[in-house]
């Protein structure tokens, strides 16, 4: 009734030898680079918008806590630039909102991939995040 299939599977050929295959956990090592680098972002441009010098000198230390974490998982340091907003403060509970939902994707990346550091450090940024915005506490 039906007409055999006459051809490879796609799938099957994508074992072949020769083509490069990443194990899961360089996937991982990716994944939680990408998230940590997102999140490194958003702490720089939060840094630039925060004027008191407590607040602003923590996430200066995050930032660069961040920064070592993400060169250790992708081997170079990554890119930071200065953010180009002129001060417009409005958009600073959006971007805590940002970061507490990149902290998060973070964590649970790096509790897969079973890096303490990486936790310890993503459920650092949570909780500074969720303490800070009075939204996202009584979330």
């Amino acid at each position: 009734m039906y007409e055999p299939i006459r051809t490879k599977s796609v799938h099957t050929m994508a074992v072949a030898p020769g083509i490069p295959h990443r194990s899961r956990e360089e996937e991982l090592d990716i994944r939680l680079a990408g998230q940590l680098t997102a999140l490194l972002t958003v702490t720089d441009e939060l840094h630039a918008l925060t004027e008191c010098g407590a607040e602003r000198a923590a996430l200066a230390s995050a930032a660069d806590r961040i920064a070592v974490e993400v060169a250790r998982l992708s081997g170079h340091y990554p890119l930071r630039a200065e953010p180009t907003d002129g001060g417009d403060r409005s958009r600073v509970p959006a971007l805590r909102q940002r970061a507490h939902t990149l902290a998060g994707n973070a964590l649970a990346v790096a509790t897969s991939r079973n890096d303490a550091v990486a936790v310890a450090l993503a459920e650092e940024r949570l909780a500074a995040h969720d303490a800070s915005s009075p939204d996202l506490a009584t979330a």
